[in-house]
């Protein structure tokens, strides 16, 4: 599994793994390897991680040492004098690089999520050694030549149809990390994957430090009219822990849009929130990050043309479902027109809710989710405010999330308070199948903090396998603003939603059912990954579910059926906006991606390039800025370069699914098992789109989707199946 991980690294972001670690582990970690957490199995049910055992001093020891075992492990498959075999190649390469693979998964699991000045260092230490360990293992010409052996005669190898899907599989991750190229080349190519991974762990820290320094200090109470008590005392909190008592912080997410600017009635602070937002990572300083977006474009484009491409996002999409830049291009470029459209008709409700309140402006930025929430009182008679109380958030989540789960699939949840935890905000669940027996440990990380990035995400700490035995153990990740000590955390709907997609990958992580580690769970292309989490969004406002969950924190009263019906009908709105500021940053994500080395402009030409693109794509609308800007994207720094486009991409296919829950009775156990047995249990086992036609019985189309984001009248009537415009 490691083996994958390395070559995936070295596919997507150029952190390949470690010519340095041919040698010997150091003598200080061989004996540090008696007491590492990470130098064994971990005994705890299902291999859960030792948090109450792991040390930030153990990692280093333990990626030397598997680093080094690895390479070891890797020379004795290429120098096996035998003939190549599925067993004594593949196979071994499937079970190569625990220990690695042990720390590894636990340490960027936790640099993302609660990370610290010593994490932060390591990675930016090993991010250049764990590249070369990459291009140690993905560019051994011995090694290859007996992949390529086995790919030459693997429909004769007596193999199954996943044993075969395995050998074609290292087979094209080896000839993409640049296993053909010549010596010459290939030692560019490791100096360039090393150079990448050390900009790409700098650009991740910068980030994280500067929407930590850029949150907005308030001086005066008043500016945060329209806040609840509870929300002044927590900006006050805040204050107080960065010693400025008597002020007030609010803290940023690592987005455009900022949800306060959705409450605070103060203009002028809703536009100081706003701009302290935008000029992160592009404002000058030590967290500026357009010189390192230049190089990274740049070594990106240069790689591409040495591995044969035109460019990085050719490059990427060619084993992505879309296959093709010209078959995104075409798809976000058929959403962009109908989408601007409607974001301004959703201008012009606000502008004039502006004009009937009195206000002498035009509508900016900083306005729109402050009005936006006017607008949606004034036409559905409700705002997010009178939401909030019954969506506590252990209630969604047991009674919401779970429950879903429970009606769909037949999975029982228990709390256990017997497992370390990393943080004590975190909570774990054993997760029951409906033979009784236990399926996966779930870890519930819910609420933002200082040391975790920006976002919600899913992560596997152990995945499962048949050939290894492992049962998953997977987490989801939000940022939730955490109460005051003894208030109810009580979520927006934008929350929930989130609550529910992310249990999606959850659910995909924990039903799989592969013999190979390389196909577990969601280890599926970038841009069809989030498909599944998108479908379980939909248990979100199903009534049966709804019904179940919201429910009011104080009286345990259910939410009234007229408020229900109000947030079902205004599902649609905004939508406009929302589609808008998402393939803003979709298509930058492509600009960026589309160009040759020679068209990568310099730090002080970063900035100019996005503006360029926005105005190229039809997207410069200004009230709508992108969801990301460049210099705080973090999706296109990591795993998403040239595959932001995904979630979209993916949305043909769950407006595709949502349309066949609905026309097959919705929420019932026949369906949730068809989902299950034809897709969510075979992870990356078929290709991509085969699993979706074994579920649907068809093709994906793109008219759910525009019928979905009220785009249907604005794109045609003559919209090309998701198959033939590259699947969303």
């Amino acid at each position: 599994m490691t083996t994958r991980l390395a070559l995936a690294l070295a596919a997507s972001l150029g952190l390949a793994m470690p010519a340095y670690a041919q040698a010997a582990a150091p003598a200080t970690a061989a004996a540090a390897q008696t007491s590492n957490p990470f130098a064994a199995e971990s005994p705890l049910p299902l291999h859960y991680p030792q948090f109450d055992k792991i040390k930030d001093s153990d990692f280093a020891p333990a990626f030397d040492a598997g680093m080094a075992e690895q390479l070891k492990e890797i020379d004795a498959i290429a120098d096996n004098p035998e003939a190549p075999s599925f067993d004594n190649t593949i196979l071994a390469l499937e079970k190569s690089g625990q220990q690695l693979n042990r720390a590894q998964t636990v340490f960027f699991s936790l640099v993302g999520a609660d990370t610290n000045d010593a994490r932060n260092k390591l990675r930016a230490d090993y991010a250049a050694k764990f590249a070369a360990h990459g291009d140690a293992i993905g560019l051994n010409g011995k090694l290859f030549a007996r992949i390529q052996a086995l790919y030459d005669k693997r429909d004769t190898l007596g193999l199954d149809a996943e044993g075969v899907r395995l050998v074609e599989r290292y087979h094209t991750d080896f000839v993409r990390s640049g296993a053909k190229l010549s010596d010459a080349d290939k030692a560019k190519l490791k100096a360039m994957n090393s150079e990448l991974a050390e900009l790409g762990s700098k650009f991740s820290d910068n980030v994280l430090k500067d929407v930590n320094a850029s949150a907005v200090i308030i001086d005066d109470a008043k500016q945060l009219d329209g806040f609840t008590p509870e929300q002044i005392a927590a900006a006050a909190d805040v204050a107080k822990t960065r010693k400025l008592e008597g002020k007030y912080v609010i803290t940023l997410l690592n987005t455009t849009g900022q949800p306060p600017e959705s409450e605070l009635t103060d203009r002028a602070t809703r536009q100081k929130l706003h701009e302290a937002s935008i000029a992160r990572g592009s404002h000058g300083g030590d967290f500026d990050n357009t010189a390192i977006i230049s190089r990274i474009m740049k070594l990106r484009a240069e790689r591409a043309n040495l591995l044969g491409y035109p460019n990085h996002a050719a490059y990427v999409l060619e084993d992505e479902t879309a296959k093709t830049p010209q078959a995104v291009n075409d798809m976000l470029g058929k959403l962009a027109p109908a989408a601007v459209a409607n974001a301004k008709r959703e201008a012009a409700d606000l502008q004039a809710m502006i004009r009937k309140e009195g206000g002498d402006f035009e509508l900016a930025p900083w306005d729109w989710s402050f009005y936006t929430e006017k607008v949606r009182k004034d036409k559905f008679n409700f705002d997010e405010s009178q939401l909030k109380p019954y969506f506590e958030l252990n209630n969604v989540l047991e009674n919401g999330v779970f429950y879903a789960a429970n009606q769909l699939y037949g999975l029982t949840f228990k709390k256990r308070t017997d497992l370390p935890l990393y943080n004590p905000d975190v909570t774990t669940y054993d997760v029951f199948d409906t033979d009784g027996k236990q399926l996966a440990i779930f870890i519930a990380d819910m609420y933002a903090r200082p040391s975790k990035r920006g976002g919600a995400w899913m992560n596997s700490y152990v995945s499962q396998s048949d050939l290894t035995g492992y049962k998953p153990v997977v987490a989801n990740h939000l940022n939730i603003p955490k109460p005051p000590a003894g208030k109810p955390t009580l979520l927006t709907w934008d929350e929930v939603t989130t609550a529910f997609h992310e249990f999606g990958h959850a659910l995909h992580g924990m039903f799989s059912n592969v013999e190979y580690p390389y196909f577990t769970g969601t280890s599926v292309p970038r841009d069809f990954v989030e498909y599944p989490s998108q479908v379980n969004e939909m248990w979100a406002d199903w009534p049966a579910i709804l019904k179940n969950y919201a429910k009011h924190h104080e009286t345990g009263a259910p939410m009234p059926q007229e408020l229900l019906d109000k947030v079902i009908a205004a599902s649609k709105f905004n939508q406009g906006f929302a589609t808008t500021e998402y393939l803003g940053a979709a298509m930058l994500d492509q600009r960026w991606h589309q160009i040759g080395a020679d068209q990568v402009p310099d730090a002080a030409g970063v900035m100019k390039f996005e503006a360029d693109a926005q105005a190229a794509d039809g997207l410069n609308y200004p009230p709508v800025p992108p969801r990301y800007r460049t210099p705080y994207f973090s999706h296109i720094m990591g795993g998403y370069s040239a595959g932001y486009y995904a979630y979209i991409w993916s949305e043909v296919l769950d407006a595709n699914s949502v349309e066949w829950f609905e026309q097959h009775g919705g929420l019932t156990r026949a369906n949730g098992d068809h989902f299950r047995k034809t897709l969510l249990s075979q992870g990356g086992s078929k290709d991509a789109l085969q699993l979706f036609q074994d579920f649907a019985g068809h093709a994906p189309k793109i008219e759910p989707l525009l019928k979905k984001r009220g785009l249907l009248a604005e794109a045609g009537d003559g919209a090309a199946p998701a198959s033939e415009a590259s699947k969303e």
